[in-house]
């Protein structure tokens, strides 16, 4: 289900168009360092907590290959799901 959402001047966009625009505009720093420390956090942090952070960041990655599929080359989905595979096994072994 795609939701509209009431851009400037009137402009309609689905909602998901809303959201690729606004990461889009995200300092590649930040992004970068947020990444980071939700994967040291989750790395370092004890139990089930360490994974809950690995699972969100899983979660993120997840939803951004997915949403860029579609114009990703083969190499770049391949590398993407390899490292959505190493941190959801990440998740499970921090989760035992």
């Amino acid at each position: 289900m795609r939701r509209a959402y009431a851009g400037l001047g009137g402009i309609t966009v689905a909602t998901s168009d809303y959201v690729l625009r606004r990461l889009a505009r995200v300092n590649p720093t930040v992004a970068f360092i947020l990444a980071l420390a939700l994967m040291l956090g989750g790395l370092f942090l004890p139990g089930i907590i360490g994974a809950a952070l690995l699972f969100l960041l899983a979660a993120g990655l997840a939803a951004l290959t997915f949403t860029t599929w579609a114009v990703q080359k083969p190499a770049t989905r391949t590398v993407r799901v390899l490292m959505l595979l190493l941190l959801l096994a990440a998740v499970v072994a921090k989760a035992m």
